[in-house]
């Protein structure tokens, strides 16, 4: 299988009060086609950084960044916007749904950055069919205040699939949700990875959001820990889990 991430000696370099800090210490990962990876870290451990690396928000002081077989470290913020909404479907803590705007608008927002994508009832089809796909086909005229926590996640996953991204990266997507709907969000992620082989990358400092997926990467102090323990995902026996 091909990676669809695959990172080599990324250092992350900030300059706070006029000193360099550095971030990220010289980060290595892959992650395959069709795997879905936590990747877990405490609060300043470098997990955001790095995910905004990946999510081709920002880019690396040095080192290599490969999305899809495609050299991202070096592009410009021009060419890193095209790959984003090309590649990777994002989904936040936070939602970030247009409140004024309904379900399905929200839904094509990205659509509106694409080249080539269509237009008119074969656009609102496509909206509508994402947010059947995450049991949301009667909210379709809803605004974000007439839904409820979990189905404002659910809009955010629709929308993160309109452009049949290569990646999807959620960013602590269960976080503003009760254990129920976390659950329900969590296992959508694992039915998306099964059945469709998309790549998800969980990014979480929560052990219980890891756990569901096959396989874990721990970064601490600005470098990815060797010999991560792999979590058995949901319903799925410890004695089959290996190792990262």
């Amino acid at each position: 299988m091909a990676n669809v991430i695959e990172v080599r000696d990324i250092i992350k370099t900030y300059q706070l009060g006029g000193s360099p800090v550095q971030v990220l210490k010289g980060v290595s990962m892959t992650v395959t086609s069709g795997e879905m990876v936590a990747l877990m870290g405490a609060s300043g451990s470098g997990k955001t950084t790095l995910m905004n690396i990946l999510g081709c928000l920002d880019r690396p002081t040095s080192g290599s960044y490969k999305l899809d077989g495609r050299e991202i470290a070096t592009m410009s913020v021009a060419q890193r916007a095209k790959v984003r909404n090309e590649k990777i479907g994002f989904v936040f803590q936070n939602f970030n749904l247009l409140p004024r705007t309904t379900a399905l608008e929200n839904v094509l927002l990205p659509m509106s950055y694409a080249q080539g994508a269509p237009a008119g009832a074969k656009l609102r089809r496509r909206g509508v069919e994402m947010l059947e796909k995450v049991g949301l086909g009667d909210r379709v005229d809803h605004h974000p205040s007439q839904l409820s926590g979990g189905q404002q996640q659910r809009v955010a996953i629709a929308r993160a699939l309109i452009n049949n991204p290569t990646l999807l990266l959620a960013d602590e997507p269960t976080g503003n949700l009760d254990s129920r709907t976390s659950e329900e969000v969590l296992r959508m992620f694992q039915q998306l990875n099964t059945e469709q082989h998309l790549t998800v990358l969980l990014v979480t400092h929560a052990p219980e959001v890891a756990h569901h997926a096959t396989r874990v990467i721990h970064i601490k102090d600005g470098l990815i820990e060797s010999g991560s323990p792999q979590f058995a995902p949901v319903g799925q026996s410890s004695s089959s889990a290996g190792v990262t």
